[in-house]
């Protein structure tokens, strides 16, 4: 039953997002896409030829869509919900993501959660170099420099409960877009609430209350267990502080960061 309450509040909150006449021309071109993308899909692959005969095809039952296993969060660094909104719906820009949460709690769904959005860019998280393929990408309207509001992280909490049953989401797996592209990209900032998601079953934090760190622990090792990119060992400090030592940005670890480290990353 509360899982068919949050689809519902989920529903109520989308239903009262932008009228649907103004994205008409889009919403257009979207069915448009995603008829040519089923149409591929129906289509019997044509094998493979190899040097010596073509390999032969038959069709098995045991399939399914692909699931998104990973939630990547961002901030849009605009002057509003709805420019971002625009931005998407222009195929020049090539960017896109599947969901804008407004300051004022709007969710505007733009992408269906099956199909590969364009925001996560070039990154890596553990092995996982195709960061789209495996991602649903949430753009929240934040310049970068404010604190985010209670209406956004409210309406956020839901479709991130919603997202987590539906797909079977590992806690791990909700990060933002700092934590996959350290040195690149700093969404969605300082002021987002990482321990009031984490809190709620969205990501891990930590307590260092009873932490022993050993004496020959790598904290740089555990950043990369965690899934950090260390080749550039300041960036990802620099994105690791992003998320769990906001009030920091010195791209250096002390005693109490590495305790930090430890006791995070043996939770992933």
């Amino acid at each position: 039953m509360r899982y068919k309450f949050i689809t519902v509040v989920l529903i109520m909150i989308i239903s009262n997002s932008c009228s649907t006449n103004k994205y008409a021309a889009s919403n257009k071109k979207y069915k448009q896409q995603a008829k040519a993308l089923a149409n591929e899909l129906k289509k019997q692959p044509a094998g493979i030829d190899s040097e010596k005969n073509a390999v032969s095809w038959g069709g098995t039952t045991n399939f399914s869509m692909r699931k998104p296993n990973l939630v990547i969060i961002h901030h849009n660094a605009q002057n509003s919900g709805d420019q971002t909104i625009n931005t998407f719906i222009l195929p020049r820009t090539e960017v896109s993501a599947h969901y804008v949460i407004c300051k004022d709690g709007t969710v505007q769904h733009m992408l269906g959660d099956y199909l590969r959005g364009w925001h996560a860019g070039s990154g890596k998280w553990g092995n996982l170099t195709d960061i789209n393929s495996v991602s649903i990408g949430i753009e929240l309207d934040n310049n970068g420099f404010e604190p985010f509001t209670e209406a956004q992280i409210s309406n956020l909490l839901v479709v991130l409960m919603t997202l987590k049953k539906k797909y079977n989401i590992p806690t791990a797996n909700f990060i933002g877009h700092a934590d996959i592209a350290p040195g690149r990209k700093v969404d969605p900032s300082r002021f987002f609430p990482w321990q009031q998601l984490a809190s709620n079953g969205f990501g891990y934090w930590y307590d260092t209350t009873q932490v022993k760190q050993p004496e020959n622990f790598n904290a740089l090792q555990g950043l990369r267990i965690m899934g950090y990119n260390t080749r550039d060992s300041i960036a990802a400090i620099k994105a690791f502080k992003l998320h769990f030592v906001q009030q920091d940005s010195l791209p250096v670890l002390t005693e109490a960061d590495k305790k930090i480290i430890y006791d995070l990353y043996k939770k992933y």
